[in-house]
């Protein structure tokens, strides 16, 4: 019997300004499209000041099928401290919710339970501070809400923005195991394994991957970034 799969990606949009220093959200989209993913996890989703509309728009994203969960905030924005979640149509949205974490810069997650081809899955998405010690408080804060929630397959995808070792954020997120992670940051060359993913025991990833395929290596500053995962 062939293992049932769920393909998830996350991907650091820069607002869809590319390296080149334009604003470009159709280029931005064609690599979502082409990264094969169920579920996409967003960071830098919202231009950055108020009211943050979407850089990517709405009407784009759906024209081309995908469902846009409902996080953004009033003015337009595609999602929560610039977090967004797109699903593809054979994904149900059971709930959604999201949190603000812990730092002098503003800070939060996302959270999705989805019924996927793995059955209910839940889903956060996040984009971490630049200071160790808050992406440290940041972790343990997500791993605390999931532990006050009713049990359920779990996956922890986006920006960690962490340069070193993840050692220190993986003994803070009780219940999750970080997954191997490839380089995705800078897009031209890229050295930092910054965008990752981590999943509670119940989940195997069978792969992770970053996807380096033109427009990709322009369109941000940082790679997107895909894992495969099935039942444990």
């Amino acid at each position: 019997m062939t293992a049932s799969l769920l393909t998830i990606a996350s991907y650091n949009l820069q607002k869809c300004v590319g390296m080149d220093l334009r604003r470009r959200p159709d280029r931005s989209l064609s690599v979502i499209n082409a990264l094969g993913a169920q579920v996409v996890t967003l960071q830098e989703a919202d231009k950055r000041l108020p009211p943050r509309p979407a850089a990517l728009p709405h009407d784009m994203v759906e024209a081309d099928g995908w469902r846009i969960l409902p996080f953004g905030q009033p003015g337009g924005s595609l999602g929560w401290h610039g977090n967004a979640m797109l699903v593809r149509p054979e994904i149900a949205v059971l709930t959604t919710a999201h949190l603000d974490l812990p730092g002098l810069e503003p800070r939060g997650a996302i959270r999705a339970d989805l019924l996927t081809p793995l059955g209910p899955v839940r889903v956060i998405g996040t984009h971490l501070g630049l200071v160790r010690r808050w992406r440290i408080l940041q972790v343990s804060a997500i791993a605390r809400h999931l532990a006050a929630l009713p049990p359920m397959p779990a996956i922890l995808a986006g920006d960690l923005n962490e340069w070193g070792s993840v050692a220190p954020m993986d003994h803070a997120a009780h219940g999750l195991d970080f997954a191997p992670a490839h380089p995705s940051y800078p897009a031209l060359r890229p050295v930092g394994r910054l965008d990752r993913f981590a999943t509670t025991p119940d989940l195997r990833v069978l792969a992770t991957g970053v996807h380096l395929a033109q427009p990709a290596r322009v369109a941000s500053d940082h790679l997107p970034v895909w894992a495969r995962i099935t039942h444990a």
